[in-house]
């Protein structure tokens, strides 16, 4: 009897069918071994990103530095420097764009400490290329900026000694470094060595007339010689190498103010004025067209329009500079310097208080017309008084003159002249040997001693 099957008819091998099948078979084996050697990647995986290179962030950070955006520019930098941390050129670029950046910080502290990391770049730079002319030559830029805010004129001296060695050896090692001549120029003046200065600025303006720093130098020697207009050229060819560097425009616009203040002629005056608020509203707008939130221009514009006499717009823009950065007590000085020249001196107090002795979040949120239910509450250290600060000294003398001007021994004031004697103290204790300074703490003294209270010997 024939064999029966129960699913399929039962038919030959075909050979082919069978060579077909075992090679099919070997090349999944081969996937599969494929796959867990990883060689082979299973299909759907999301596409990697790539990893960005050092030149990547570089090239983002000279973006941002044309762009005006330096806080952009720093952090882009920072980034290659984490891939590739070797990279002297990379070094040297960031110390220089942290030294422009610390002229849209508001406080000394924090002026010192991002020039501090300007320094440490511009080392890492020369120990990384020690026989690189432009490392030298940035690092003496870096350090002559440095030496402007040290407090004893002998720091000060010592590092613009070692700006200048520096700078020497940067030509040394390329006569033509025309950045290098431009930064030795710019020592020099700063040494009151007026003539050198301007013969080795005049050399690099030859040599490159296209560099904003070379400009922005001869600007400068210019201003100090008393050549305004010339120094406002300068500062208008450095703005057309660099046109969206605000500080530029907040410092042509520096000289034009001081112009306005100086002119005798009311029309002149008023000119200039007009011109100097036109370079800072410039700033201000560069600034917007990149979401930058800088106090700086506000600043400016307040102090314009304080020498015009007009404090309620003085007043608004120095507010609006302490929304923009709330926690700088230096900016409660400038709003209390507005309001004591408008002689609202009850107002001037709280605003003063903060900048001298610090405030409570209360007293702070006062100060900005805050919201304290919605802003939050920032308490505010005042600013310690240092040597060779005439900012500060004059928020001292100011806040303690308004307390001693309005102490009375009842009532709210009665404890306004112990703490303007206090206030005085510290003032005497660093400028005692400045006639003015002095002139004005001992005025106001005599106002508590007409009341019989004293300094405590």
């Amino acid at each position: 009897m024939a064999q029966k099957y129960l699913f399929r008819k039962r038919s030959s091998s075909n050979p082919y069918t069978i060579l077909a099948l075992t090679v099919i078979l070997l090349a999944m084996v081969a996937v599969l071994r494929g796959l867990q050697t990883q060689q082979i990647e299973p299909l759907f995986l999301p596409t990697p990103t790539p990893t960005r290179t050092s030149n990547s962030y570089a090239l983002e950070g000279q973006t941002h530095f044309q762009a005006g955006n330096l806080k952009g520019a720093i952090e882009a930098y920072q980034q290659a420097l984490q891939s590739e941390p070797s990279n002297a050129r990379i070094w040297m670029e960031l110390a220089q764009i942290q030294t422009y950046s610390y002229k849209s910080l508001t406080t000394r502290e924090a002026q010192r400490q991002r020039l501090a990391e300007a320094i440490e770049s511009a080392n890492r730079a020369v120990e990384l290329a020690p026989e690189d002319s432009s490392a030298y030559a940035i690092r003496a830029f870096v350090r002559d900026w440095n030496a402007g805010l040290l407090e004893s004129d002998e720091e000060r001296s010592r590092l613009l000694v070692e700006a200048e060695q520096d700078a020497q050896k940067a030509l040394l090692l390329d006569k033509n470094n025309v950045l290098a001549l431009a930064y030795s120029a710019e020592i020099l003046n700063d040494q009151q060595k007026w003539d050198q200065a301007r013969q080795y600025i005049q050399l690099a303006v030859e040599r490159n007339p296209n560099l904003m720093d070379v400009w922005r130098v001869q600007a400068a020697i210019l201003e100090s010689f008393g050549d305004y207009q010339g120094a406002i050229q300068a500062y208008d060819r450095a703005i057309e190498l660099a046109p969206n560097l605000t500080f530029l425009y907040v410092q042509a616009g520096v000289i034009y103010r001081h112009l306005g203040m100086t002119q005798t002629d009311k029309t002149l005056s008023a000119q200039y004025y007009a011109t100097a608020l036109d370079y800072f509203a410039k700033a201000v707008n560069k600034n917007k067209q990149l979401g930058i939130e800088d106090p700086v221009p506000y600043i400016a514009i307040g102090k314009v329009y304080t020498q015009m006499g007009e404090f309620f717009v003085a007043a608004l823009n120095a507010k609006k500079a302490l929304q923009i950065d709330p926690y700088s007590p230096d900016l409660y000085g400038q709003l209390g310097m507005v309001y004591f020249k408008a002689r609202n001196y009850e107002t001037a107090i709280p605003a003063l208080q903060c900048a001298v002795e610090g405030c409570s979040p209360q007293v702070s949120c006062e100060v900005r017309e805050c919201d304290p239910a919605s802003d939050p509450p920032i308490e505010i250290q005042g600013i310690p008084l240092e040597p060779n600060d005439p900012t500060t000294v004059v928020y001292y003398y100011t806040y303690g003159s308004i307390l001693a001007g309005l102490y009375r021994p009842v009532g709210e004031t009665k404890d306004y002249c112990d703490r303007a004697l206090n206030v005085f103290d510290k003032v005497r204790a660093l400028y005692a040997g400045d006639s003015t300074v002095m002139g004005i703490v001992e005025a106001s003294e005599s106002i508590c001693a007409s009341f019989g209270i004293t300094r405590k010997p």
